[in-house]
Parts: C-alpha cells; structure tokens; sequence
C-alpha cells in the first residue's frame, strides 16, 4: 500500500516532529482538561486541533483525550492524574481550576492554560513574557467595567443590575470587587446573585425577577458558557436584557456580548500545542492576551424585548445578528 493510501485510511495522522519525549505515536496524545461540561463547548477542542493542524508544517493532526469536571473543581486533581496516566504529550486547561490542578499533578508534562485573570498572581507563571516551568498559555481581562458601562448605555433606566456569579470559580474575588469598585464610581446598584449550578440559575433569576432587576451581567466563567442556552433562555421568557463575555451568547440567542473570541484563543492555544511539540520550551513561550474584543449585538433578541439599540452603539458593533 502506498504511503498517501495509508494515511488516507488512518484519519490523516502522520509522523509530528516531537523532540521532548521518545516513540511518540504518529498523532500524538493530547488531554484536554475543563472545569465546565462537554455541552455546548466541544468546538473549541475542535479550536484547538485546528489551530495545531494550521500551524504544523506538514499538517498533521492531533489525538486529544478529554477530561470534564462538570462544573465539580473537587473532580479535577483525580481527572487530571487520568490524564497523566494516559502518557500524554501535553495537557491544554481551561478554567483556572483546572490549570492549577494540572500544574499541581506534573511538573514535567506542558500544560497550555487558557484563563481570565492574571496567571502570575494565580501562581501559574513566574512572569507573562518568561513564565517558567512547564505551564504557558493564554490569558484575558475579566472587562467586567467596560461591560457594564455598554449595558448602562444600552438600559440607562436600569436602577439595578442583576451580577450572576459562580462562587467556586477561584478568579471571581478580584473580578467582583472590580465590577463593585466600577459600579460605585458610575453610581449604579448592583445586585450579586450566586448562579453556580443550573438549579442556582434557576433560583438567581427568580430573586433578579422579584427585586425588579432592570438588567443582567454574566461574569466569566466557563460553567456559563456550558450552560449559555439556559441562561439565554431564561434571560428571554423573564424579559431581562443581559450582557454576555463570548460571541457564542448572542449567536444563541443572548441580547448582547463584549469580549474575545472564545473559539479563536483556543485556536491559538492549539498553535502552541503544536510549537511544543516540535520541541520548543513552554518555559520560553510568552503568555499570549488578545488584542482584539468584539461588540456583537442581537437585533432580533432586542425586538423582541422591545428594546431600542442606540445608534451610536450598534455603530460601534463588531457584528449585528439580525
């Protein structure tokens, strides 16, 4: 059988430059460990093989083993020595949960991390242009100000606004007290609700409904983006114009987004997956941040609020789903 024939027949495999660890497999091994659910998130492992694919010479491709904690951060330390276990090349983290377990169980094995928050005080990284070790990734801003400024000028009459936070996520104290010290200046109220688990989604937006919460702010964390259609949902049958952090939210059906985009940082993340692979130190590769942020706005969710999107902002908008 020629060469070509057979890689057709293997799913596209081939033989990756890999110069860290000896008879590796011709599609090497990644994990792949999050602290959400697979529902609604596994096209960014999808991000991730393609970044790796794109930004591999000969194009080959990856395996990757996944790991859920399914929003449960006491699961991962066990998911992660799975992982371990699986002899993997690399291990790509989402969530910092799951970064910092990762971390926790090998100290020789890569970990490409993706989180908010700043991975030098979260003990990730030594520094974000030489992080040392064997942890590197990508990292972006909460932008919790700047979204609240965009929802006030979006419901200027909005007295209240409802702040659905997870109380497991590790990175939430810095975010929360940013948001807070922000809403103070602006001279809005805030109301905090705790909105970790499907059935706390459920009961925050009850509470929002009865304290007659003019609007909604989602923090970041990856259980919201597992559970967006929920949210969205409920965020329409209560008519309550909501802010998301991720594109994906307004694409579902959410009002309103401000952040970067989800499915292209992990891409990226795959591109470095890949340069690790070939051999380079996780140790030397700077921690990425986006650069790009994207305002996509929801017409028909606004029509149907009966919500009227100002000219200047919907000017401003990245994108418009109509």
């Amino acid at each position: 059988m020629k060469r070509r024939n057979f890689i057709a027949l293997t799913g596209g495999a081939v033989a990756w430059p890999f110069v860290a660890r000896a008879q590796q497999p011709e599609a090497p091994l990644v994990g792949f460990l999050h602290v959400a659910s697979a529902k609604g998130l596994l096209h960014i492992i999808e991000a991730v093989r393609q970044g790796a694919k794109e930004a591999n010479p000969s194009g080959a491709t990856i395996t990757i083993e996944s790991r859920w904690a399914e929003g449960r951060n006491d699961r991962l330390p066990a998911l992660a020595a799975e992982l371990i276990e699986r002899r993997v090349s690399a291990i790509v983290t989402g969530g910092l949960a799951a970064s910092l377990a990762a971390k926790a169980a090998t100290a020789t094995i890569p970990i490409v991390f993706i989180n908010g928050g700043d991975p030098v005080t979260d003990g990730l990284v030594s520094s974000l242009s030489r992080p040392g070790g064997n942890v590197t990734g990508m990292c972006f801003m909460a932008l919790g100000p700047k979204r609240l400024e965009l929802m006030r000028e979006l419901v200027p009459q909005a007295a209240l606004i409802a702040l659905f936070v997870n109380p497991d996520n590790p990175t939430l104290g810095p975010e929360l007290q940013e948001m807070e010290t922000a809403a103070n200046a602006m001279g809005q109220k805030l109301l905090v609700l705790e909105a970790g688990t499907p059935q706390a989604i459920d009961a925050a937006f009850v509470t929002l409904v009865q304290r007659r919460a003019g609007a909604l702010l989602i923090t970041v964390d990856a259980n919201f983006n597992a559970r967006r259609d929920q949210l969205v949902a409920l965020a329409a049958k209560h008519a309550v114009p909501a802010m998301y952090y991720a594109r994906e939210f307004a694409a579902s059906g959410g009002l309103v987004s401000y952040g970067p985009n989800i499915t292209e940082i992990y891409r990226q993340v795959g591109g470095y997956v890949a340069r690790i692979l070939a051999g380079a130190n996780p140790a030397e590769l700077p921690v990425l941040q986006p650069t790009k942020f994207d305002l996509v706005i929801n017409t028909k969710a606004a029509k149907a609020l009966g919500l009227t999107i100002p000219r200047l902002l919907l000017a401003r908008a990245n994108q418009v789903i109509e």
